[in-house]
């Protein structure tokens, strides 16, 4: 209520001015009435000179940018300056905060994984991150304000906008390359809607490949279920020499260990696809695995090809023993198999300029033709089944191979030619591979240590 008071000053000393005025007048005419008048007509000018001034300059800074404080008079006028300054300070600072939440939400849809795209009611690009414009072949600032059907013609995605019924998502292609989308439509405020895309490529390969799977290891082990059962209902219901059951009992005995190699092969990918990776603080000595697989090779080989396994590489590897004596052991049967009589098998060590180290097995067999070489490590994909199931392949072990070498965190690397055969590569990580000498000084460094502190 300051200002009324200063209200009340300033039309106490306008009544007091106008009184001055009307007794000067007064003296010097001698009229009562014209003294009077004017000094009443004085009195209530100098109030409206006043307010004029101050409302001038309250007006000139309204009609500016308003950076500067608002006139800071006394009275009514300044107080109604000062209310009206922080009630623009007040709104500039609104916002400023819806602004800065309205960037802050659209930053946070712009990180999203999905696409989301905001039609008005005309079907009109209202806004759209940049997942969503690359999903639909968009660019986010020029195609604003265009009508979706027209940058989008999919009759799949022109019919489901359009039909308004939005329950189910809609799987459609992607429109920028190779994919597969799910989209699903919400509406919103007066007949808007919110388009939100999602890519399910790898959802809808992964399906696929456990369909496969499936589908694979089904007709895998329906096969020696077969025979067996065949040989089963043979010894059942025919009468058999002692020779032809001893025939019957072998091949059925094949059979049998076909599946249990196949449910073994099945529980050790398992167990790789699920297992966390090899602490890298376990050493094993490769020449101990490569002398382990030379033994089954040159079993499995029976003389029959030129091998040499066992290299003599003086080298350790950090990871877990079974696992790659597994891979390896995958890599030298293989070659074994697929390598007709008189044919070569290799395994060679290098140590790599960085560090890193490459178990390489060489064979000189039939060679894989260059369109199959990136399916090689697909579960139960063979580039000849019949040959495989021959030399009792399960169509599984460069699938382990490849997990092994992930797990360890090195790579398989294949290369082959059709009637040259093929090279296998493993390549460890630096990390991973040390001089079983290197091993040697650490444990001496490690036992003096131990003897110091003892005394």
């Amino acid at each position: 209520m300051t200002w009324l008071l200063s209200r009340l000053l300033m039309a106490l000393g306008a009544a007091l001015f106008g009184f001055v005025v009307g007794a000067v007048v007064h003296s010097a005419t001698g009229i009562e009435s014209l003294s009077l008048g004017l000094g009443v007509a004085s009195g209530v000018l100098l109030v409206l000179v006043v307010d004029a001034v101050r409302g001038n300059r309250l007006l000139n800074w309204l009609r500016g940018n308003q950076l500067d404080n608002a006139p800071r008079d006394t009275g009514l006028w300044g107080e109604l300056g000062y209310r009206v300054e922080r009630a623009m300070r007040d709104r500039d600072r609104a916002l400023a905060r819806g602004r800065l939440e309205l960037e802050q939400f659209l930053s946070a849809i712009e990180a999203s994984p999905n696409g989301v795209l905001m039609l008005d009611s005309h079907e009109q690009i209202v806004w759209c991150n940049r997942v969503a414009a690359d999903h639909f072949a968009l660019d986010p600032q020029r195609d604003l304000r265009q009508r979706i059907t027209n940058l989008v013609r999919a009759p799949a995605f022109v019919a489901y906008l359009q039909a308004g019924s939005y329950a189910e998502p809609l799987v459609l292609g992607n429109g920028r390359g190779p994919g597969t989308l799910s989209i699903i439509v919400r509406e919103y405020g007066e007949s808007m809607r919110l388009v939100l895309s999602l890519d399910i490529t790898e959802r809808v390969r992964n399906e696929a490949m456990r369909r496969d799977f499936v589908a694979n290891v089904s007709h895998e082990i329906r096969t020696p279920l077969t025979v067996l059962a065949g040989f089963i209902e043979t010894m059942h219901t025919l009468p058999l020499t002692a020779v032809e059951r001893e025939r019957v009992i072998v091949l059925m005995t094949q059979q049998t260990d076909r599946m249990q190699t196949l449910v073994a092969d099945l529980l050790a990918l398992s167990q790789l696809e699920g297992s966390p990776r090899p602490a890298p603080d376990r050493w094993v000595g490769l020449d101990g695995l490569l002398r382990r697989v030379a033994a089954d090779a040159e079993a499995l080989s029976a003389g029959r090809h030129r091998l040499h396994l066992a290299p003599g590489t003086g080298v350790e590897l950090a990871g877990i023993e079974s696992e790659l004596l597994s891979a390896i052991a995958n890599l030298v049967t293989n070659a074994v198999r697929y390598t007709p009589d008189g044919g070569e098998v290799e395994v060679a060590w290098r140590l790599l300029e960085d560090g890193s180290g490459e178990l390489t097995v060489i064979d000189t067999g039939l060679g894989i033709a260059r369109e199959h070489i990136p399916r090689l490590t697909e579960r139960f994909y063979r580039v000849d089944g019949s040959r495989s199931r021959e030399t009792g392949g399960t169509g599984l072990g460069l699938s382990i191979v490849k997990h092994v070498m992930q797990r360890h965190g090195g790579e398989l690397m294949i290369q082959s030619e059709v009637g040259k055969g093929s090279r296998f590569r493993l390549v460890f990580p630096a990390a991973r591979v040390r001089h079983a000498s290197d091993s040697a000084l650490g444990d001496e460094a490690a036992f003096n240590a131990a003897v110091l502190s003892d005394h």
